[in-house]
């Protein structure tokens, strides 16, 4: 009996991945997304490229009253992202250059009671991007520099007018937490979009084949547990497959096109264990299976694909508020509040690995949070088979609260 319910499961599953495969939106959904991956990380290089081939970088510096003695060259070994030319012209000859494209933009310095004027001109004050804040500060610095060396202090009194300041943080609290913050986002975004869409298509599938009468010969020829847990796991490994080939194809993208540099310090992988693996495929797993089967539940309340969106509503709305719970909670990891998201079992999914990361969660704090996440987990699969059982061949209109209710309860 059991290898016929094992085999009735597996046919389930095979069927359900073919049919989601072989779907052309499937396809094309698909491809779209690695070529937005592909192109999101290509896009600094193409900005790049047409911002050198097409945008000149060159500011003019203006200073006819010569307060800084003939020392602004030194802008050049400064490193600001600009190239400086230094010429004494007026308004209307700096007008010219602009308008030529030799420059990109002029500054005109100037002093008046003993205030520093820069007048800064561009061809178009709204099309800038921002305000020069790093070249202010670098001629701000300079003159100041010049001033101080005007009054031939010594170097203690140097070090005096400029000390250095050094920040230590101490904590009182005797938890260390550590790990990447940068891979911790990373992952908690990335379970929240694996469990969304994957589950999602439950819900998806099960309407679209109510409406195709496909369900029938399903019902007659295997038991609705069967095919709740059939569609789901058939469901969640293309889902998976999907996760995977877009997080293969971002992290081929981002080290083929990024600088290598910077993605090892924003994602440092020196945190990742085999105890952590095991927690984020268990707690995806779980998570997953939690709310998928609350997606069958309401794929088979409702009769018309149209009807797909507001169904799904209050889940989508449970995941949000799991999602964020975990999210937010992050700002204060040592919180009550982290450790409440940490059991609830809509948002220990994507609250828990990130605990473990952090080195955070006890032993028992993962055991407990695990164990809950199965009976809510259980206990959704016993109502959801329950209400499947009785609601699949319902064609009617959208069931409310209270007839899922009373479905419930019929034998």
């Amino acid at each position: 009996m059991k290898m016929n319910n094992f085999r009735d499961t597996w046919t389930v599953i095979k069927f359900t991945m073919r049919d989601l495969i072989g779907r052309k939106s499937f396809r094309v959904s698909t491809i779209i997304i690695l070529v937005l991956i592909v192109a999101g990380f290509n896009l600094p290089r193409i900005l790049n490229a047409v911002t050198d081939s097409n945008f000149n970088n060159t500011v003019l510096i203006s200073d006819p009253e010569n307060l800084y003695n003939n020392q602004l060259e030194n802008l050049n070994s400064s490193e600001l992202g600009y190239n400086f030319k230094f010429e004494n012209l007026n308004f209307e000859e700096i007008k010219t250059q602009i308008n030529e494209h030799e420059i990109s933009s002029a500054i005109i310095i100037s002093k008046k009671d003993d205030v520093i004027n820069l007048q800064y001109i561009v061809d178009n004050a709204a099309t800038m991007a921002s305000t020069p804040t790093t070249l202010v500060d670098a001629l701000n610095s300079l003159y100041t520099n010049l001033q101080i060396q005007k009054l031939h202090l010594t170097s203690t009194q140097l070090a005096q007018i400029s000390p250095q300041f050094n920040l230590e943080i101490q904590q009182i609290s005797d938890q260390e937490i550590g790990g990447n913050i940068t891979v911790m986002m990373f992952v908690s975004i990335l379970l929240f979009f694996a469990i969304y869409f994957c589950a999602y298509q439950v819900s998806s599938s099960i309407t679209v084949e109510k409406t195709s009468k496909i369900m029938e010969t399903l019902v007659t020829s295997t038991s609705p547990r069967t095919i709740v847990l059939g569609k789901t796991i058939g469901i969640g490994l293309v889902g998976l497959g999907q996760v995977v080939l877009f997080t293969a194809t971002a992290i081929f993208s981002a080290y083929a096109f990024l600088d290598p540099e910077l993605l090892n310090s924003m994602f440092d992988l020196s945190t990742p264990t085999p105890y952590l693996a095991f927690i984020m495929i268990l707690y995806f797993i779980l998570g997953y299976f939690t709310y998928a089967l609350l997606y069958a539940l309401t794929g088979s309340t409702i009769s018309k694909p149209e009807d797909i969106q507001s169904a799904n509503m209050p889940v989508a709305i449970i995941t949000m508020i799991g999602f964020y719970l975990a999210y937010f909670t992050l700002i204060d990891p040592t919180s009550e509040l982290n450790s409440f998201a940490a059991l609830f079992p809509f948002s220990s999914p994507f609250c828990m690995p990130l605990r473990v990361m952090m080195g955070i969660a006890s032993g028992w704090e993962v055991i407990g949070s695990i164990a809950i996440l199965l009976i809510t987990c259980s206990l959704i699969a016993h109502i959801a088979i329950k209400i499947y059982s009785n609601a699949i061949l319902n064609y009617g209109t959208k069931m409310s609260l209270r007839d899922i209710i009373r479905t419930y309860k019929e034998e």
